[in-house]
């Protein structure tokens, strides 16, 4: 979700998946020997080994770990617990909930993908005509299609002009409007500048190209972005704990882990001024929510996964081709390129390893989809801070833990948590 502060481009062999790294990690309380829950087979001890050590390093309070195999969920894990005000410890559960940051990315472009699928809009369809936004400040905007704004190449650089769903207090001095401010005050400042880049010239990540895609869903559908993918997305393949994140720890669903760091901001959603731990107040998540809002746990994730392995109820064929489609800049050096909500780089066994790491101030997570059907997902209740071991690491520890698997599992776990 923050500022991409490295970048490792793995050569995909061995079942290792390349991702991108972010972020910057929190500290807070020791789990040296993390209490556990769900179900680990004895074949694939070497994925919950590597968690357990990963987490242990960074000292980390809440993680999940789910793995998959040709659609059947084989591994369903939680670590460590959490405690809120008054409460007693919870253990985490496969099912607990985290923040996943821009994992969410994955779901707001299907939901795209899934409107062009029902005949609702096209994807050379311009967003400035959608919503309505003036170009008389750029009229570069209006060649920002929808395969640009997920594609990341409608023209923000966030190194240049900086991502707008970090600047709240900026954007609420500039419009002259209280805190905490909205979609449409953020808007309103963006529309009012220049773009950095003439729109499809260079990939850059941006997470305001995102929440304006949530806005198309709005526009389009006549329904709120969340109850879209919940309906049209999530129910279809019987998922129903997903939904979006909200700011205040008072604010939390009961089976929502707590989010630790060591950073302080001054509080966004309201005109207090107060300093309040980053994860909780520091940023406001209901902007968030189609760049980057949304709950979700590792067995959710990986289910989601699931729609893109095949044709289904949720996207035909075309939508799965279009979804992975390389964009009209190419393919990296590294040999990757960013289709419409996933990373994506051919595999060795001739089809596509396709990722998404998301990292927000209390959150890390990680969902990867590699060759011979494998996929797995990672969470985490903090990231990477400063002077702290990295967590982008955890992309090729999953991938080398696939070689410790000598025969897999058939026992499909999903049952239990669906």
């Amino acid at each position: 979700m923050t500022a991409l502060s490295r970048r490792r481009l793995l050569q995909a062999g061995a079942g290792a998946v390349p991702a991108i790294a972010l972020g910057a990690r929190p500290a807070s309380a020791s789990v040296a020997a993390p209490l556990t829950t769900g179900v680990v087979p004895s074949a694939m001890a070497g994925f919950d080994k590597a968690m357990t050590t990963f987490i242990t390093e960074r000292d980390i309070s809440c993680a999940q770990l789910a793995v998959a195999k040709n659609g059947k969920i084989l591994l369903a894990r939680g670590y460590g617990f959490y405690s809120k005000p008054g409460a007693p410890i919870v253990r985490v559960q496969p099912t607990s909930l985290f923040r996943i940051a821009s994992l969410s990315k994955s779901l707001t472009a299907a939901a795209i993908v899934r409107l062009v699928q029902d005949g609702k809009v096209s994807l050379g369809a311009k967003v400035a005509s959608l919503l309505g936004l003036s170009t008389t400040a750029d009229p570069r905007l209006a060649n920002v299609t929808l395969w640009r704004l997920l594609q990341h190449l409608g023209g923000w650089d966030r190194d240049v002009s900086k991502d707008p769903l970090w600047i709240d207090p900026t954007i609420s001095a500039s419009l002259g409007v209280p805190l905490p401010i909205d979609h449409a005050d953020i808007i309103k400042y963006v529309t009012a500048k220049k773009l950095d880049l003439d729109p499809g010239t260079k990939y850059v990540y941006s997470n305001y190209g995102y929440m304006l895609a949530g806005r198309v869903i709005e526009k389009i559908s006549g329904m709120s972005y969340e109850s879209y993918v919940r309906q049209k997305l999530l129910a279809p393949v019987g998922i129903t704990r997903l939904r979006l994140g909200r700011s205040l720890r008072s604010e939390a669903v009961s089976t929502e882990v707590t989010y630790e760091s060591k950073l302080t901001n001054k509080s966004v959603v309201d005109q207090s001024g107060a300093v309040v731990p980053f994860p909780y107040g520091g940023f406001n998540m209901p902007n968030q929510d189609a760049n980057g809002g949304w709950l979700a746990s590792a067995v959710d994730m990986v289910k989601w996964g699931f729609v893109f392995d095949a044709a289904g109820p949720v996207l035909n064929s075309t939508s799965i081709s279009r979804t992975f489609a390389k964009p009209e800049t190419g393919v990296t050096a590294g040999g990757s390129w960013y289709g419409l909500g996933w990373n994506v780089r051919n595999n060795n066994a001739g089809g596509l390893n396709t990722w998404h790491t998301g990292s927000m101030p209390g959150t890390f997570s990680f969902l990867a989809r590699v060759q011979n059907g494998v996929s797995y997902c990672a969470i985490f209740n903090r990231r990477e801070e400063t002077g702290t071991p990295d967590f982008d690491s955890i992309d090729p520890i999953l991938g080398a833990a696939i070689g410790t698997v000598k025969t897999w599992p058939t026992t499909d776990l999903a049952p239990r948590y669906f």
